[in-house]
């Protein structure tokens, strides 16, 4: 198994000290595994696609600008 170095902000590693009893390096390494995981199936999904990057990405910004609208609607 590879070894790995993270920085976390001093805050965050202070309370994850005050749990000494959880493995904090399995916790990364299941996060790690998921996160690969879910790129898999993306690159999967992707593969298929027909759509340009461009399009994605404009359809990606119209997503972004409906949900904004909601947002602001409920907070009305």
């Amino acid at each position: 198994m590879v070894n790995m170095t993270l920085s976390v902000p001093e805050t965050l590693h202070k309370e994850m000290m005050t749990h000494t009893e959880i493995k904090w390096s399995e916790i990364a390494r299941q996060a790690f595994e998921k996160k690969v995981q879910e790129l898999h199936w993306m690159d999967t999904a992707l593969s298929k696609s027909k759509l340009t990057k461009t399009e994605a990405e404009a359809l990606g910004h119209k997503i972004k600008q409906e949900i904004r609208k909601r947002i602001d609607q409920r907070a009305s």
